[in-house]
Parts: structure tokens; sequence; C-alpha cells
């Protein structure tokens, strides 16, 4: 027994080189992204990563201020949670909440209510719109911040007063209280307010910005002495520093939607992502213009595209697509020689009578023969093809 060769492969697929040359560029591409996020994700965690903490003795940190309240007496207790910080709070006590904006309005209302009448002090670090007018209400936050970072006091406060300039340019606020002592003034808008507490003997201070309370601003012009008074004027001092993970965030009466949950750059990042696939795309598809003829990579004989469709047929089982292309191309084959035009050749009643006057044979088994049902196996497509390729031989016979 012999076997024949392998028929040779006739395939146009891509090979693994021309695949990765045509992708090296998009993978280029998705790997510096990721490059990019990685970096900035890292970037931005070591900057946070200990900012105001007076346990911290980075540049950002604010472990020089507590050294220094503790030489003064005054002892200093870390907070991360709010309710740790509500219990805290009492008239003997300065609470210090260093990132107010990192709370949830349903926080915000909570510590409001804990610190109004408590007789103590409260010390916001540069609260945004939305935060001020919650923790201190008759306060307001202008949208443009403070061109100069050192400024005068301008005020009678004397704490303020004491100090002299200080680096307290940052968020400028108004005030409808008419007690308020507004200090640091920038373009008119003050960058320090002190608002008392008329149903109490405490108040509360809102500063502009977080820059005096750090350790490589806290010896520049009057930081140093404008902290320590800020936040020892009471023997005990409460540094809340707000967390994402704190458990009281989550409001019960709140029903929060899937995008609640979402970080909140999340629109930002899907709009980068979404451009960045539009301009890839663009990149990457085929320019607009007339067409060009290009001729073939190799030479294709019309056996083999043959072969190719009747192995297509046979995969699928689809004898009666395989017996309707014989009949159809036989009977546009044979209507010429029976003299009936193309364009009827797939109609039995001009097609069989011409066909039988020029054969004298019977009309019933040429319409089985071109318009009957399809084979029922592949036997019969195979007898079939012999029957229709017989008849146009006698068609043909002279």
């Amino acid at each position: 027994m012999t076997t024949g060769a392998a028929p040779p492969s006739t395939s146009a697929s891509p090979t693994a080189r021309q695949v990765w040359t045509r992708a090296r560029g998009v993978a280029l591409a998705v790997v510096l992204l990721l490059a990019a996020a990685v970096a900035l994700a890292v970037l931005r965690s070591d900057a946070h990563r200990g900012e105001l903490d007076p346990r911290s003795a980075d540049p950002r940190g604010s472990r020089a201020v507590a050294e220094l309240l503790a030489d003064r007496g005054v002892t200093t207790r870390v907070v991360t949670t709010l309710d740790q910080a509500r219990r805290a709070v009492a008239p003997d006590t300065t609470l210090l909440v260093t990132e107010p904006d990192l709370l949830t309005e349903h926080q915000q209302d909570r510590l409001r209510s804990s610190f109004a009448g408590a007789s103590g002090r409260t010390v916001l670090v540069a609260p945004g719109g939305a935060s001020v007018e919650r923790l201190a209400p008759g306060v307001t936050a202008d949208p443009a911040t403070s061109f100069d970072s050192t400024l005068d006091p301008g005020c009678s406060l004397p704490a303020a007063r004491r100090a002299g300039s200080a680096d307290t340019g940052g968020v400028r606020y108004t005030t409808t209280h008419t007690d308020a002592d507004a200090c640091y003034p920038s373009e008119g808008l003050a960058t320090l307010l002190r608002i008392p507490d008329t149903t109490a003997d405490g108040d509360t201070v809102v500063l502009g910005a977080p820059d005096i309370l750090l350790n490589d601003r806290l010896d520049d012009e009057g930081n140093a002495s404008l902290a320590l008074q800020l936040l020892g004027s009471r023997p005990h001092l409460v540094w809340y520093l707000p967390s994402l993970s704190d458990a009281s965030a989550a409001d019960p009466d709140e029903q929060r939607s899937f995008f609640d949950l979402l970080p909140s750059g999340w629109l930002w990042g899907t709009l980068q992502l979404f451009i960045a696939a539009a301009l890839a795309a663009l990149w990457r598809a085929r320019r607009l213009g007339p067409l060009v003829p290009e001729s073939l990579p190799v030479a294709i004989r019309a056996s083999e595209t043959v072969e190719g469709r009747a192995r297509l047929y046979r995969t699928a089982n689809a004898r009666d697509r395989a017996a309707a292309a014989l009949r159809s191309t036989t009977r546009i084959r044979l209507a010429p020689l029976a003299g009936v035009p193309v364009a009827q050749a797939h109609t039995p009643e001009a097609l069989l009578p011409a066909l039988s006057a020029h054969l004298h044979g019977d009309g019933q088994s040429l319409h089985a023969l071109l318009f009957g049902p399809p084979p029922g196996d592949d036997t019969a497509l195979i007898a079939l093809a012999d029957r229709l390729d017989a008849l146009e031989s006698e068609v043909r016979r002279p």
C-alpha cells in the first residue's frame, strides 16, 4: 500500500514573526502605559505616606510640632477613626482634623455634633467648600486659592500678632460671623479664621494651608510660633488622621450604588483609556484612498479552490448546497445548448421542454435530475454528479 504525498499547504495565515512585527507597536504602547501608571501610583503613595503625621520625621510629617508641644507639657494622642475622635472631645482638649475633605457628609455631621458646645478647640486644616460649610457653619471657602504662601497677620488675634508672618497661604475663607477673627488676608480674604463658640468657651480655627505643621516648614517665618499657640492652648491634643478604611464612613440610611464604590478618579481614567484606544485604532486603521490592484503572493490553481470548497461542504455535511451548486452550474451550461436564454435556465417550464425535444427523452427524469430533492448521502451525491456530467456530454454530442 502506498501513501500519496500530502498536498502543499496553501494557507495565507501570517507567521509568528509577521504577527509580532504588526503587534509590537501596540504592545510597546501598552507596556509604557502600565509602567507610567505604576510609577505614578508609587510616587503618589510615597508623597502621602506620613503626611501631617505627628509620628513621622519625613519632610511632610509633623513630628517636630509634636516634640515641641511635648516640651511644653501638651500630650498628643493620634486617632484614626471618627468614634475615637468623638470620644476624645473635651473642654481641656484641642481636636486637630488634618484632612476634613476625606470625611463623608455623614461623618462630618457627626463630628460637628460632637465638638459643638464642648468648650474645647477644634482646628480644621484646609477644608474645602463642602467640608467647611458642615464643620464650621457660616464659613465659605473661595474657589481660588492664594497665590502668596507667606502672609502677614492683618488681625488683632494675639496668637497671630505674636507669631508675625507665617505660611498660611492656601484656601481663602469668608464668614458671616461678626465676632470671628479673620487673619492672614490674601486679596481681602482670610486664610485663617477663628470662630468663637457663642454657647461655650470653645472655638473653631479654620486654617487655609498645612504648611505651618510640616517638619520642613516649621522653622520658616513665624510658623512654629503660630502652630504652638493654635495647638497648645489646651493641655491635651487629639491629632485626628482620617482614614478611608474607617467603618463609620458608611451611612446606614444611605443606599450606595455601584458607582459610589468606585474611586473618585475612575471617570477620568476611563476617559483616558478610551482616548488611548481611539488613538491606537486610528494609528492601526487602514488609510482611506482609491483601490489599488495588488497581485496575489502565490498562484492558486482552480482545482485547489474546488477541492477546498468541497472539503468545507463535506465538513459541514452540506450535501444540499453542494447538489444545488452542481445543478445550477449544469443548467447554466445546458441552457444555451438547448436554445434557452441563460436568464431562464432555472425555470423548469422553459428548460425542460427544450431539453426533452433535443434529447427525445422523458421530461420527468430530467426534472428529477435537474430540479429534484437533495441527495440523502455522499454516495447519492456522487451519483448525481456523474449523471449531470453524462447529461451534459449527451447534449453536447453532435
